[in-house]
């Protein structure tokens, strides 16, 4: 398997190339920091909210791994606050990199996609797609821009042998979520906050979303396409009653 990773120098991209690389694909990353990336995969310098970065890095990405039959379409930015809050420059940045870095990446790597036997494409989204949560207006909307997305994408190249689906993680132990902590009144207690909302008492890992990201490109998943597989401890189908006392 050939994968190119996007955002694949930390987090859950760093998993997922991780991932990969121990099922014996072969992989590159494509990320604004390419120093960081896992050992044992090219990282190439890419912008994703740059159309000539993209085209020049999928290129590059391409030519190293001899083609391409897994895009993971990983790189995102995070948003807080209301519609109020969030101004006009901060929409268009973030939808430039959530949803149109998705757009640009998909749209050079499908002629070499459509070159292979085993293509898939598989999104990052987010159960924030699917949940009201407080003070994400503008990263929701993003990633419920990413699943339909994904669904249009699925019907649109089924017929080019290319299977598109995503994954929607929940709160997830990632770098953003240190940083976001960083700026609470109290990290700890907002830590606890977060994973106390968990029905599973835990935040998802990076490498839980991963397992499934590899799952859902591999060919195990040949009868998947316009998948959304969420990873999200319980958040959106679990309700539990309060413990007894």
């Amino acid at each position: 398997m050939k994968a190119v990773v996007t955002g694949g120098a930390s987090g859950i991209g760093a998993a997922v190339t991780e991932a990969l690389l121990g099922r014996g694909a072969t992989v590159a990353v494509l990320d604004l920091v390419p120093e960081r990336a896992p050992r044992g995969a090219p990282a190439i310098a890419c912008d994703v909210s740059d159309d000539a970065s993209v085209r020049s890095a999928v290129a590059e990405a391409t030519a190293s791994l001899g083609g391409l039959d897994v895009l993971v379409n990983n790189a995102g930015i995070g948003a807080q606050g209301t519609v109020e809050e969030n101004d006009d420059d901060e929409w268009h940045s973030v939808l430039d990199v959530n949803l149109l870095g998705v757009v640009r990446v998909s749209r050079a790597a499908l002629p070499h996609l459509r070159a292979s036997d085993r293509a898939a494409i598989v999104n990052t989204c987010s159960a924030a797609a699917l949940v009201g949560v407080p003070d994400r207006a503008l990263y929701s909307a993003t990633k419920g821009a990413v699943l339909s997305l994904t669904l249009a994408m699925a019907a649109d190249h089924l017929r080019d042998g290319i299977r598109v689906n995503c994954v929607s993680p929940g709160t997830a132990d990632t770098p953003w979520i240190d940083r976001l902590l960083a700026t609470a009144p109290d990290p700890a207690a907002e830590r606890a906050a977060l994973v106390a909302r968990q029905p599973t008492g835990k935040l998802v890992s990076p490498e839980e979303v991963a397992a499934a990201i590899v799952y859902l490109a591999s060919p195990s998943a040949g009868s998947c396409t316009g998948v959304n597989l969420t990873v999200d401890g319980g958040i959106l189908g679990v309700r539990l009653r309060s413990p007894r006392s």
